[in-house]
């Protein structure tokens, strides 16, 4: 491989354009191939982005000429087997949060990344945005510990539509989806395993027989704790809320944007190169190839988020039984 690196890029819905975005922005690397379900609106999106070759195989996309990486942005419920797809047709790969909806399917992709050495990263863009990257440099230089984060993951999502407003050909999830991004940050950000974690739901959907309302609580071995709420009812202000309440101050992450705990704007713009978190997932991701070592989120760093979303899934399983 040359310093250009050709990607496949597979779900061209809303997140499949954010990642092509960011990618426009970043040297020495080429969308090769675009896959989506359906070829017309797929087209469509390769024609406004450049991209040459279409289709809505992924086999494929991955067979074609200077493909390097691929970047999966399809379904939760296919994410691991199409990981799996690619690591075994000797591409990297980013799979978007999360990896997998099952433990079971998320060891099977480490398993398979160790078996390969290929770079296999999941999407877990907290871990990116420069407001948590602020806050990350200064726990990890001991400059303060967290006591508690308290978290808000809050959409309006009675219709099984996507961010574009178009609907969806699968089923989002509070717990699989939108948990793994706090529950991975927490235990990134505190540095620590949680050791005790409990879940309760709210009612589920009438068509789509998925909680619409959840409750999460988590302590870490060192004890740090976390409360994360998380709705799919909300009809109001839309998005994540971070509240970080430390040994030695208190700040609130909305997305890029960080404040004090009194409302006092942090300036983050100079902490990477860009302040878009899916550009610097999509950087960490080429530099680690380019650089061949272990990128941050790797699909092995990230496992212990999912170990815990397991543990969680099994308590709702026994409530319902």
């Amino acid at each position: 491989m040359t310093d250009r690196i050709g990607v496949v890029l597979a779900g061209a819905g809303a997140f499949g354009e954010k990642h092509l975005d960011g990618i426009s922005r970043i040297d020495g690397v080429e969308v090769v191939s675009l896959v989506g379900r359906r070829l017309e609106p797929t087209q469509a999106t390769a024609q406004k982005y450049g991209v040459n070759h279409v289709t809505t195989d992924l086999g494929e996309a991955l067979a074609q000429p200077g493909v390097d990486a691929a970047i999966l942005c399809t379904p939760t419920q296919i994410h691991a087997s199409q990981a799996i797809q690619c690591l075994d047709a000797g591409k990297h790969v980013q799979v978007e949060i999360p990896l997998a909806d099952s433990l079971a399917d998320a060891e099977a992709v480490v398993a398979k990344q160790e078996e390969t050495g290929l770079v296999a990263m999941c999407g877990h863009t907290r871990r990116f945005n420069p407001s948590h990257q602020y806050l990350h440099t200064k726990i990890a230089a001991g400059e303060l510990s967290i006591q508690q984060m308290d978290v808000q993951t809050y959409f309006f999502r009675r219709k099984n539509m996507n961010a574009k407003g178009e609907p969806r050909s699968w089923t989002d999830h509070l717990l699989w989806h939108h948990a793994a991004h706090t529950i991975d940050l927490f235990q990134y950000q505190t540095q620590d395993e949680v050791i005790a974690a409990n879940v309760l739901e709210g009612p589920h959907h009438p068509e789509l027989d998925i909680a619409m309302d959840m409750s999460i609580q988590l302590k870490t071995r060192r004890g740090a704790i976390c409360t994360l709420s998380l709705s799919f009812n909300n009809d109001g202000p839309l998005g994540t809320f971070f509240r970080y309440i430390c040994d030695n101050g208190t700040w609130i992450a909305r997305y890029d944007d960080l404040v004090t705990g009194s409302e006092e704007p942090v300036d983050v713009s100079q902490v990477d190169v860009s302040m878009n978190g899916i550009e610097l997932q999509d950087r960490e991701f080429f530099a680690a190839i380019r650089e061949r070592r272990e990128p941050n989120a790797s699909v092995s760093r990230v496992l212990p988020c999912y170990r815990v979303l397991h543990q969680l899934d099994q308590q709702l399983a026994e409530a319902r039984s």
